[in-house]
């Protein structure tokens, strides 16, 4: 056994600063915990300070002032009619009912600046509940979370991997040793530890192991997602969940390597490959449409409208990629057909074909449903895309509170998990299963509920 002398100890200690790592220490905090934080990057934020920092709230009063009626049960219908049944449904039923009080609580306790998205409902919501910063980026959430950590002096070490955890003679995990950037050591004693050290994007074997179909696609979520959490449940005998499954983008805009908004598409926007054809039904989502999207052999282009462009121009995000010059304008399917070097021909009959499913003429041959304010008509606005990988969505297995779980369906004492570590609730393969900011729910809401579990805990140990 190890020797067990700490160089600092803390009630909880927190590993990884991104959006569950700082929703965990804020609740470990005013639950009355010491608490310190460690990020093996030099900056904060991991997956949430590049999403567009939407988080979903079934029932908020922030709903119901915008005249919306929802409730966790239906909230938990709608995440089950997207992933299907998996191995973190319990998940699932916990997260969606507590998301208007995780919700409520970013704002009034954090101090978290959100406003209801009443624009568009988004993949996976059959009511408007996404609640985001008015810039819709995620640095920006990530930034109120950071002042919210410093408003409480809650220690933050940047550039400090956990590179081990250590346990007692009992096998109990106790501590950990942290590396700084200079090679120091720090030797950490806890009485509770939340991993939240996100998932495994950028560990190529793993993905290759888990998620073959999107192994060769780009990675463009957070840096650092190597999967540590995978390699040390493994070496504690965890049970791991959903590890075939992951949250993906079919339209990175190459090559500039920017999201194309997807409420292009989702507004009734399409993509068509080299040859000029659509390939699938475009509305299954960002995330489900990915995998057709690798599986062209060439390149695949976003095509939308000049009613679509000022939906998507609401949005300051969008307005930025207008800059790099990625969106570009046709005046014609035969201005469009000669941009994308394809058979006029051979698009003009796609257009016509789903501008007359989108008229209700006819079923689509995709079978979508969903057209936006289709039928296109010019000016037409086009970009070339490649689809990419933005997370992982398996992990080490919780219960509902949080508490990692060995591979006998036991809790592992004093190990807690969140974010990207955790199996995710977007079913258990592929990408389609994935709505519309269930990554940020699966995020704050378990980092939020594990680290209320761990506190309760380490105060009812100590009576």
């Amino acid at each position: 056994m190890p020797n067990l002398e700490w160089d600092l100890e803390v009630d909880v200690l927190v590993a990884g600063a991104g959006g569950a790592g700082l929703a965990a220490a804020i609740l470990a905090h005013d639950a009355g915990a010491s608490v310190a934080i460690t990020e093996k990057l030099p900056r904060p934020g991991g997956n949430t300070a590049i999403s567009t920092g939407s988080v979903p709230g079934a029932g908020t009063r922030f709903q119901r002032a915008a005249g919306i009626e929802d409730d966790g049960a239906r909230f938990e219908r709608d995440l089950l009619a997207l992933s299907g049944s998996h191995d973190a449904d319990h998940l699932v039923h916990a997260l969606a009912h507590r998301s208007a009080e995780l919700v409520e609580w970013l704002v009034d306790d954090a101090g978290i600046r959100l406003d209801i998205i009443t624009d568009y409902r988004h993949v996976g919501h059959s009511v408007p509940r996404l609640h985001a910063p008015s810039s819709r980026k995620g640095e920006d959430l990530t930034n109120d979370l950071l002042a919210a950590v410093s408003r409480r002096d809650i220690p933050l070490a940047l550039s400090s991997p956990v590179v081990s955890l250590l346990q007692d003679e009992n096998r109990i995990v106790v501590g950990a040793v942290t590396r700084s950037a200079d090679g120091a050591e720090l030797r950490i004693g806890f009485k509770k530890l939340i991993l939240c050290v996100n998932g495994f994007g950028q560990a190529s074997d793993l993905v290759r192991r888990h998620c073959p179909e999107i192994a060769e696609a780009m990675y463009v979520g957070a840096r650092g997602s190597e999967g540590e959490a995978i390699r040390w449940g493994e070496e504690l005998g965890a049970r791991m969940g959903n590890m075939k499954s992951y949250q993906a983008y079919a339209a990175i805009l190459h090559p500039h390597g920017e999201l194309l908004s997807w409420t292009t598409i989702e507004k009734g926007g399409i993509l068509v490959n080299e040859q000029g054809d659509r390939f699938g039904d475009e509305a299954i989502g960002y995330s489900g449409f990915a995998a057709s999207v690798k599986a062209q052999k060439g390149p695949v282009t976003a095509i939308f409208d000049q009613a679509i462009y000022e939906i998507a121009a609401r949005e300051p995000w969008f307005k930025e990629i207008l800059d790099y010059g990625a969106v570009k304008p046709a005046g014609s399917v035969r201005e469009l057909a000669v941009a994308l070097e394809v058979d006029e021909r051979r698009l003009g009959a796609a257009f016509e074909t789903y501008n007359r499913a989108a008229s209700g003429e006819i079923a689509d041959p995709f079978g979508r449903t969903e057209f936006g304010v289709a039928p296109l008509k010019p000016t037409f606005w086009h970009a070339r895309v490649v689809p990419a990988l933005l997370s992982t969505q398996g992990g080490l297995m919780t219960d509902a509170e949080g508490r990692v779980l060995d591979r006998s369906g036991e809790r592992i004492p004093n190990l807690f998990a969140a974010g990207g570590a955790v199996a995710g609730i977007s079913g258990r393969e592929g990408g389609i299963g994935y709505s519309s900011g269930s990554g940020l729910l699966h995020a704050l809401g378990l980092g939020w509920i594990a680290a209320r579990t761990a506190t309760r805990e380490i105060f009812s140990e100590s009576r």
